[in-house]
């Protein structure tokens, strides 16, 4: 199968894929605890049934049975040996169904582990993970891979990247599941999914499993804002519910098919189903087509725009959006402080400078570990760990050094900018393989081995050459960012205009964005913000898409804050009068990173922050000034962490940052430990936390189990897939004041209420929380459990109210 005929088809027909999978297993005897996979060894049969119902249904796209594949996921069954056995027999069967009347779409899943910062893996591990099974899958004849259910960004880009090093052509599907706020577990939007997603190689995006139908077209609206490839929709047959003791997803075939219309206009290409989906509802999607127009017309997005993602956001550079200011600060040159720090393997420098210039106006940070004596790519990962955690905004990756570049891109969590490339062969050679294979944008400097050109005329003409350069490379010309080189004006005052006609012409001939080291201007001079905010504003009338400034200095912030209002690109003047009316001088201030003088505040806004690195300094300041070990705790750092869960509710932080800020609450409680035991301080109660038996899914509990501890509970893990009865054994004997249950998948939830009857029946007196990415609060009450929890910051402050009760 080539990748062209299956996208050629696709551009013709609107293809049905299949629907659910485990449940049917389930209905025909998938046990609980037991892989589903190796029922393409054992029960090869049963799996081809099924195949066949999706087939006869209608459905144009058969998936493979191998959605827990790889090695990871089959050493929770001792499998991990039979890896390729498995996942080849899985296409068989498919294939086998499917003859010449489908495509075999190879399944992948998640790992069930993150990637670090996060977790523990590291990128080239995870990658390993998936490069191993769409190798299996590859070599056994799939006609694309589909990767679905995924909750972590940084994940599934390591899953494309990997398959795209076996293979340039086989189609990829890349799914994330969102909640219903919008946003994935760990805070990514559809839309820096999209970019981040379609940047690394996948030729569909999409969503599937955790909303409806009705859920699943706003998430892919979004991501039709920023992407023009072929949309995925794979909803659930609506949210679950439990009837008879029974999981049941009440969507019928009719309401699977209400928003056909409405998602074949955005674009969508491939419409399936996910949890509780049978060949019924295959069948109506099919007859829904009918009368729908199939060939694709949707155009996207505007053309010249660049987009750039984080985990949790995007940055649009070009087009008529607002010039992109790229914060410079964090770079050694002439920093003797931060150079030490780098030396010394810290990070605090790097951490204040990104929350500063975000505050200040940055809305992307260029991050520079360069200096002599130290492993720079090593530096390099430390620095991106560092700002990720601290800001949402996206990078630029600035380095000299192709093995600090790659090391960066590893470290990122989204589609970043490269700093840079020049004309020159050996240059572009180094670099530019580096951007097509992590899906990066790069910045062209207009130079080659003869220098700076002096001229516009000659700066624009290697400008063209690194662009076609780049085409060459897989690297389209939207993610070209030439920088047309700013020189010293009272050195080459002539150079000035120069570069201004640069910009004029790059922009002219090529049709790419622009950006300028704006600074630079200025050097040598007196008063060198008067000179550099004027020149900036020259740039900006004359199309500089964005500028690398310190966005701490005023006036070149007011100098890009008129000239957004006068080019019409702040609406309403809207930001400008935020900026000067007062409003954001104050919002500024209370977020500061400066210390307050209360060591109090301090602690509190290390958590906050997730200083990791700082926190213990002022804890040993605190026990100084005579605070308690208790004070420190209830006076100063659970304030914090506190603080962190409303910005957690307002979706102004998001996982990582709130695993950072649990991470910092941890090391200021280790250096606490011996104050609080010699004070006699009780935990706050005694809570048992397990997945049930027949799930194997734990990152949900894991991050509850920490966000508890650090508010003073006592957590017993028992891990996941526990029995019942264990649970019941371990909550009688050791007097837990509650139990915790999670599940992630639909054919684990019914067990929650067996340990809950158990439980009550056992006589043991305890309250009952339960949760998980398939559990609502209707099936909480249902089951008889004392409360439900969305995720891991409410379960925290729902437990404390009900034992404060």
């Amino acid at each position: 199968m080539k990748k062209s005929d299956f996208m050629q088809v696709l551009k013709e027909h609107v293809l049905i894929l299949d629907g659910a999978m485990g449940t049917m297993l389930q209905a025909r005897g998938l046990k609980a605890g037991q892989s589903p996979e190796e029922m393409n060894l054992t029960m090869p049969e049963v799996v081809a049934a099924i195949h066949q119902e999706y087939l006869d249904a209608g459905a144009g796209i058969i998936v493979t049975n191998s959605f827990g594949g790889t090695r990871e996921k089959l050493s929770h069954y001792g499998l991990e040996d039979r890896l390729v056995e498995i996942n080849a027999a899985s296409v068989r069967i498919a294939r086998k169904v499917a003859g010449d009347k489908a495509f075999v779409a190879a399944s992948i899943g998640p790992t069930g582990r993150f990637v670090e910062p996060v977790g523990d893996l590291t990128f080239d591990q995870m990658a390993d993970l998936f490069r191993e099974q769409a190798k299996a899958l590859i070599d056994a004849g799939a006609d694309l891979i589909t990767l679905e259910t995924f909750l972590d960004i940084k994940e599934i880009r390591a899953a494309v990247i990997a398959i795209r090093e076996l293979s340039q052509t086989i189609p990829v599907i890349a799914m994330l599941t969102f909640d219903n706020n919008g946003r994935s577990v760990l805070g990514t939007s559809p839309e820096a999914a999209a970019i981040t997603l379609e940047a690394v190689g996948a030729d569909i995006v999409g969503s599937n499993c955790g909303l409806g139908v009705d859920g699943i077209y706003d998430i892919l609206a979004a991501m039709r804002k920023v992407t023009s490839l072929p949309l995925i929709s794979q909803a659930n047959a609506g949210l679950p519910v439990l009837v008879n003791g029974e999981t049941v997803f009440p969507g019928t075939p009719d309401e699977m098919t209400a928003y056909h219309e409405r998602l074949i206009a955005l674009g969508v290409r491939v419409i399936g189903g996910c949890c509780g989906t049978t060949p019924a509802h295959i069948k109506a999607m099919k007859a829904a087509l009918a009368g729908n127009p199939q060939k694709q017309t949707v155009a996207g997005p505007a053309a010249g725009v660049t987009f750039l993602s984080s985990r949790s956001g995007y940055v649009a550079i070009g087009g008529n959006n607002p010039t992109a200011i790229i914060g410079e600060r964090i770079n050694p040159t002439g920093k003797k402080a931060f150079a030490a720090e780098l030396r010394e393997g810290k990070i605090g420098y790097i951490r204040r400078e990104a929350v500063e210039q975000v505050a200040a106006g940055a809305t992307l940070l260029d991050v520079n570990v360069g200096t002599p004596g130290i492993d720079e790519p090593a530096a390099m990962e430390r620095a991106i760990f560092s700002v990720t955690d601290a800001v949402q905004v996206p990078l630029v990756i600035d380095s000299s050094s192709p093995e600090a570049l790659e090391r960066g891109l590893k470290a990122a969590d989204g589609k970043v900018l490269v700093n840079s490339v020049s004309g020159e062969k050996k240059s572009l050679e180094r670099i530019l393989p580096l951007v097509k294979k992590y899906g990066a944008a790069v910045i062209g400097l207009a130079l080659d081995e003869t220098g700076i050109p002096p001229t516009g005329e000659e700066r624009c003409a290697v400008a063209g050459r690194i662009i076609a350069a780049a085409e060459g490379a897989g690297v389209s010309r939207n993610n070209v960012v030439i920088d047309c080189l700013t020189l010293t004006v009272s050195a080459e005052q002539k150079r000035a205009l120069e570069t201004i006609k640069a910009v004029r012409e790059v922009k002219a001939q090529f049709g790419v964005n622009t950006v300028l080291g704006v600074s630079n201007i200025s050097f040598g001079l007196p008063a060198r913000p008067l000179i550099s905010s004027t020149f900036f504003a020259m740039a900006i009338a004359a199309g500089l898409d964005a500028a690398i400034i310190n966005p701490k200095e005023a006036p070149m912030m007011a100098a890009f804050r008129s000239a957004m209002v006068l080019l019409g690109r702040d609406v309403d003047s809207a930001e400008y009068v935020t900026a000067y009316s007062g409003v954001q001088a104050e919002a500024v201030k209370a977020d500061s990173p400066g210390e307050p003088a209360d060591i109090r505040k301090r602690l509190g806004q290390a958590v906050i922050a997730g200083d990791v690195e700082g926190v213990t300094p002022l804890v040993e300041a605190a026990l100084a000034d005579g605070l308690t070990a208790m004070q420190i705790s209830s006076e100063g750092l659970l304030p914090g962490l506190e603080e962190v869960g409303r910005r957690f509710e307002k979706n102004q932080v998001f996982l990582p940052q709130v695993m950072r800020s649990a991470e910092a609450m941890q090391t200021a409680f280790t250096r606490l430990k011996s104050e609080l035991a010699g004070a006699g301080i009780e935990p706050l109660a005694k809570i048992l936390m397990a997945t049930v038996e027949g799930d194997i899914h734990d990152i949900g509990k894991n991050i509850v189990c920490t966000l508890l501890e650090n508010h003073g509970f006592e957590v017993i893990d028992l891990g996941k897939n526990v029995s019942a009865e264990r649970i019941v054994s371990e909550a009688k004997s050791r007097g837990v004041d509650a139990v915790g249950l999670s599940a992630l998948m639909t054919t684990t939830m019914s067990e929650m209420e067996s340990v809950v009857a158990k439980l009550k029946a056992a006589g043991v007196k305890t309250f009952t929380m339960v949760g998980g990415a398939v559990v609502t609060q209707e099936y909480a009450e249902s089951i008889g459990a004392d409360l439900y929890a969305k995720d891991a910051m409410e379960a925290v402050a729902r437990i404390k109210k009900l034992l404060e009760k």
